[in-house]
């Protein structure tokens, strides 16, 4: 039998995606494109994954090893062409977070456990996709991220008020003592020309971006200060710098697997892949809609995943999907992935020959660039809109953010914190779907009895159960309809709406056999009307709908409410019904 050249060059694509783009760089303005997209985000990124490294506790060099490799793998095996992958804040700071405790045992281990986490999140990420379990990732609610997102940048933002005032505290067991001490010592000890430096680079960043956006304010932030910071002698006066930078490309580094680290970092590490993997999907959606590419989760976790296994094994740390970066890159005109390929090798020049220009760079200058990137991801109106969409969820969004806030520097804490309250407040919901006794209103439609004061019929009761029939709620289903029951003494019909019935499980058929059965023998009989292929099929096999009757079920409930009248006969005047439907109403 002979392969189909069409399914094989699908297999081909999967396993390397880039064979989907990489003809069209003989395309020149494709290329000229790519080019000019590639070198621009890497004019933002050197200076940028430099800061980000110090963030996470690491010599800013292996920002810039981060910076090299892990972008073109990310785009060469990943699904989105514009998303530029790199040093991120938050995964910097989760990082940072999760290493920190075991820096505390062995610092000298600090880069060894660097390089672990980067491993253990790409094999993670690199496991959902290939298994294509990319689903995993709507655990995180977007609530809980909005939460998270929102601690996270308050406490990167306020971990550099140090860096930026020229003042040094230890690091206390929870980050609101560090800021606290932190304050203090600026109150006292604030070192001027550091703070001048620092507030310059913010006039510069912040003075570009409304006058001239198109410019790398970054870049020119790092240009003006190294270049006053040399000429005027800032280290010499008691100013933080970077300092020497090695120069070359870094080399593979063999793992070595600590299994009592590996424990230590196992939820961290999860965390990260999840947290990491989900920011960069939400920049890739976004601009998938604007240049109408089709994305995979699954390839997309493939892609991030190897780019994490690249960065553990070549000198980097945890990398994501950057959404300023991915915006100046597509912003920039990029085409393809090749543009990354292109910010990869730029940031790879850099540090070939471009490190000894950067021994000047003040300290406080990567705090303000660290600084004008999270500010971004502040945003109280998310909050605001989910607390009106649904109470629960802005809960959810505002416990996240607290317990964050609280917790940190044990950033996992917070991120699981809210994942389990939305986990427990969406099992809430489901265990009390909405029940209701529904009669006719003057349009003909059904509608409930608790919203709109409307009469009830003595013999027939039509109710409407929205949610899944399952173990967890089964009870509470039984409980409402035998409420109904006692509630009309002369009821003889029970018309159950199935219409938001979606699923049935063995405990919701059990609950209903027995219900029926417990109905008949009280004189009752139990009509089922607009029933879902799902609630049908598990009836038929377990084999229900004899128990029954198939005649008590129907496929609207105007035909199950003709049926109960029929059996009624002359006992009841279905005319003076309050579920009859008006004159020239459509039945529902």
């Amino acid at each position: 039998m002979r392969d189909n050249p069409i399914i094989n060059r699908q297999r081909l694509g999967r396993l390397f995606p880039f064979l989907g783009w990489i003809g069209e760089l003989k395309n020149t303005r494709t290329l000229r494109a790519d080019l000019i997209a590639g070198i621009t985000v890497a004019l933002v990124l050197v200076p940028q994954s430099m800061a980000y490294a110090q963030l996470a506790g690491l010599p800013v060099h292996y920002g810039l090893y981060a910076a090299f490799l892990p972008p073109i793998v990310a785009a060469l095996f990943g699904s989105s062409r514009q998303l530029a992958t790199g040093p991120v804040a938050v995964v910097s700071l989760m990082t940072a977070a999760a290493l920190g405790p075991l820096a505390t045992a062995n610092p000298e281990g600090y880069l060894a456990y660097a390089l672990l986490l980067a491993l253990m999140v790409g094999l993670f990420q690199l496991m959902l996709g290939l298994l294509r379990f990319g689903i995993l990732v709507d655990f995180l609610a977007h609530p809980v991220v909005i939460g998270f997102t929102n601690a996270a940048a308050l406490i990167i933002a306020t971990s550099q008020i140090g860096k930026l005032f020229g003042v040094s505290v230890p690091m206390a067991e929870h980050h609101y003592e560090t800021l606290w001490y932190t304050i203090q010592a600026v109150i006292t000890s604030t070192h001027v020309p550091t703070l001048w430096m620092g507030l310059l680079a913010f006039a510069i960043m912040l003075g570009l971006r409304q006058v001239a956006p198109q410019v790398p304010a970054v870049l020119v932030a790092v240009v003006v200060t190294t270049l006053l910071s040399y000429f005027t002698g800032f280290q010499a006066a008691g100013g933080a710098v970077v300092g020497d930078i090695p120069a070359g490309l870094p080399s593979f580094v063999a793992p070595v697997f600590d299994w009592s680290a590996i424990v230590h970092l196992m939820t961290a590490a999860v965390t990260i892949s999840l947290v990491g993997f989900m920011e960069a999907m939400s920049i890739a959606k976004a601009m998938a809609a604007r240049t109408r590419q089709r994305l995979d989760a699954n390839q997309e976790l493939v892609g991030q995943g190897l780019a994490n296994l690249t960065a553990g094994s070549f000198s980097g740390y945890p990398v994501s999907g950057s959404f300023s970066r991915s915006a100046v890159n597509i912003n920039a005109g990029a085409v393809t992935g090749f543009a990354s390929v292109v910010t990869g090798l730029v940031v790879a020049a850099s540090l070939l020959w471009l490190t000894p220009l950067l021994f000047h760079l003040p300290q406080a200058t990567l705090a303000a660039v660290i600084i004008m990137a999270v500010v971004n991801l502040i945003k109280i109106q998310p909050v605001i809109h989910a607390w009106k969409a649904v109470r629960t969820d802005g809960i959810i969004a505002v416990t996240t953010f607290a317990l964050t806030l609280l917790w940190a520097p044990d950033l996992d804490k917070g991120i699981l914190a809210g994942v389990g309250l939305s986990l427990v407040l969406f099992l809430a919901r489901s265990m009390r779907p909405r029940f209701a006794v529904l009669s006719r209103f003057s349009d003909g439609t059904l509608r409930d009895v608790r919203v709109h004061p409307l009469p009830t019929s003595p013999k027939i009761a039509v109710v409407r159960f929205d949610g899944p029939l399952y173990f967890a709620n089964a009870g509470y289903f039984e409980t409402r309809i035998l409420g109904v029951v006692a509630d009309n003494p002369e009821l003889e019909f029970i018309i159950l709406d199935g219409a938001g019935i979606h699923e049935l499980d063995a405990t919701g058929e059990e609950v209903l056999h027995h219900l029926a059965e417990r109905l008949r023998a009280q004189g009752i009989e139990l009509l089922v009307a607009r029933m879902k292929k799902q609630f049908m099929d598990t009836i038929r096999r377990t084999g229900l709908i004899r128990v029954m009757g198939e005649d008590h079920f129907f496929a609207r409930v105007i035909h199950a409410l003709e049926y109960a009248w029929d059996r009624l006969g002359d006992r009841y005047d279905r005319t003076t019904c309050p579920l009859r439907l008006p004159a020239g109403a459509a039945g529902g």
